[in-house]
């Protein structure tokens, strides 16, 4: 069985402290090189491509106040879980029907900036027969796409994972862009019950520059998603921990990779217990670890930092989000959510066509309160019962 102490195996002893260390790092600007001194040695960081003004616009609309990103990536199988729940067969038809009431709720572009597609969602038509980006687009919405080919099991490993997707990559990029996805979205996970290893974070980290810096030459903003999971019995002190670790290695190799961090978006777990801790965090507690997590790792040049709801409840999500809201932040605190957003949406409608109008407004009402809460303005009046179930699963895949 491997060593499950985090990061002790490490190849380069040094690159935590100097990713902690460099504020030069953190002020890269987004002109054609710059040199990072770090004592005795200087690295050259070129700009991602020819799209780097392109990558920094479509960042910065993204973030944009009072707005975030729906997650509607589910591949095929994992949205038949979905409808299952409703008691609907896993058809293309049905899953067109659940696609088109999400992007074309009326008024969605004003909480939301970005839409995480799955690729058959990117070249799929509504029921009305418009092409689903088209319709995001005129909602303002930028359609974004996910790139990775999901998790298999890593060799050598304590019982983890690692994301596959790299081969192939830069054509699937190429494509999807002239296809209208303006960014991408690679998942890849970290466990904490399960160590986690050296070798599993390394390859985390790994794959996800490989990943950020592909995208961006084809001119996709990465969104960069290195997910903690919610699975375990650890407290939170352990959780930041382990997260401390592994972001500070995901962005050593991005820089090492020369990705440009102004035309990247961060998409990480909240700092929470495990779900099966017996210590409850409330939202000021969740809010002081990450911000701090937040101040020691990232550099102020990421745009924006688009956080994942892992399993929460949908009110435990949003009241999360407000309360690293309430002063401002070097950047852009927003969210990325799935099942955060879409579960009492799912539920109302039902899969039947007289419900659409009053799932699109479920949408629309759990979409304003998250944008209220990027602002730092969401009081939790109103909210039903069903947003406050919590829907941590787990094992989860999708």
């Amino acid at each position: 069985m491997a060593s499950t102490s985090l990061l002790k195996a490490s190849p380069v002893l040094d690159k935590s402290e100097w990713v902690k260390g460099q504020s030069v790092l953190f002020r890269q600007p987004s002109s054609a090189a710059v040199v990072l001194r770090n004592r005795a040695t200087s690295i050259t960081v070129r700009a991602a491509s020819s799209y780097a003004d392109e990558l920094v616009k479509t960042a910065k609309t993204i973030a944009s106040p009072g707005r975030g990103i729906l997650a509607m990536d589910e591949s095929n199988a994992t949205c038949g879980k979905r409808l299952d729940s409703i008691g609907l067969e896993n058809t293309e038809a049905n899953r067109q029907a659940y696609r088109t009431l999400l992007v074309s709720a009326p008024g969605l572009g004003q909480y939301i900036s970005g839409a995480i597609l799955f690729e058959e969602t990117l070249y799929q038509s509504t029921t009305e027969g418009k092409k689903m980006v088209d319709v995001l687009v005129e909602q303002n919405i930028v359609p974004g796409i996910k790139v990775d080919k999901g998790l298999v099991p890593l060799v050598g490993s304590n019982n983890e994972s690692w994301c596959q997707g790299l081969d192939g990559l830069s054509s699937r990029t190429a494509a999807y862009y002239q296809q209208g996805a303006r960014f991408a979205k690679w998942r890849t996970v970290v466990s904490i019950p399960n160590g986690p290893s050296a070798l599993a974070v390394k390859e985390a980290a790994w794959g996800l520059a490989r990943y950020a810096a592909i995208s961006q030459d084809s001119g996709l903003v990465p969104i960069v998603e290195p997910e903690i999971l919610l699975d375990g019995e650890h407290d939170i002190d352990r959780t930041y921990e382990v997260a401390e670790k592994v972001w500070a290695e995901v962005f050593f190799y991005l820089a090492q990779n020369n990705v440009m961090f102004e035309g990247i978006l961060l998409k990480p777990s909240m700092v929470t217990p495990g779900a099966e801790s017996k210590d409850r965090a409330t939202p000021e507690q969740v809010a002081s670890y990450t911000l701090k997590l937040l101040r020691n790792r990232i550099p102020p040049a990421v745009p924006g930092i688009m956080f994942l709801s892992g399993g929460q409840s949908e009110l435990e999500a949003t009241l999360n989000l407000n309360a690293m809201n309430q002063a401002p932040n070097p950047w852009h605190v927003s969210f990325s959510y799935a099942r955060a957003l879409q579960n009492t949406c799912l539920k109302t409608w039902g899969g039947r066509a007289e419900n659409v109008n009053a799932a699109q407004t479920t949408l629309l009402t759990r979409a304003k309160a998250n944008s209220l809460a990027q602002l730092g303005k969401y009081t939790g009046e109103g909210e039903s019962e069903e947003a406050k179930e919590g829907m941590f699963v787990k094992g989860y895949t999708y």
